[in-house]
């Protein structure tokens, strides 16, 4: 019976585990391709984690070969689980120059890098994109309820593979919002404070 190749084949290729071998890392990595290794699917841990994200990158390749990333925002939960193996999310109207949707049309090969700044962890996603202009049923179950931007069409993104990569040199940050609510709980809890010391005194008196 024949083995299927390891999810993780998708980026250690031959020539990337030489590498691995010559600096001491594909023992390692071999173990972990004998056990769990990497899912091609979305888990639900991996659905939460996303439903819980702002912003992320995506990355595209032309038919030349040439690399690029775009950044892409929304308000927390703007990518979705679709299916277990689909995201989606809907394309707003930018700045009008599409290096992302032509490269899709070269070439469906695409990344998505996902970054949790405050809790120092990040994603990454190895699949294929492609968008899809004109199904309004589809571009309602995507769009962001009350978002404020002009929805153009419906970017899917179907799941090849993951990786939860570690955390090491991550700087961490927090969002305004997260900030904003931390602030407010905190404002909370000093009014509740007052309140308290003023009964006290009040009832010493």
């Amino acid at each position: 019976m024949d083995h299927l190749p390891p999810v993780s084949d998708i980026a250690f290729t031959p020539t990337v585990k030489q590498l691995q071998a010559r600096n001491g890392s594909r023992d390692a990595y071999a173990k972990m391709e004998s056990g769990t290794g990497w899912h091609d699917t979305i888990t639900p841990q991996l659905a939460e984690f996303i439903s819980r994200q702002n912003s992320f990158y995506l990355a595209t390749v032309n038919a030349e070969g040439q690399p690029y990333i775009q950044h892409r925002g929304g308000p927390r939960g703007f990518l979705k689980r679709l299916d277990d193996r689909t995201l989606g999310m809907a394309d707003y109207r930018g700045n009008r120059q599409f290096i992302s949707q032509g490269n899709l049309l070269e070439c469906r090969k695409a990344f998505i890098f996902l970054m949790d700044y405050a809790n120092r962890r990040r994603i990454k996603i190895w699949g294929e994109a492609w968008l899809i202009e004109g199904d309004e049923a589809l571009l309602r179950t995507v769009m962001p309820e009350g978002y404020a931007a002009a929805p153009e069409r419906v970017l899917l993104f179907k799941v090849s593979a993951w990786d939860p990569n570690c955390p090491q040199h991550i700087p961490r940050k927090i969002d305004a919002d997260q900030v904003d609510a931390m602030l407010a709980e905190r404002d909370r809890e000093i009014a509740g404070l007052k309140a308290e010391v003023e009964r006290l005194r009040k009832g010493a008196a």
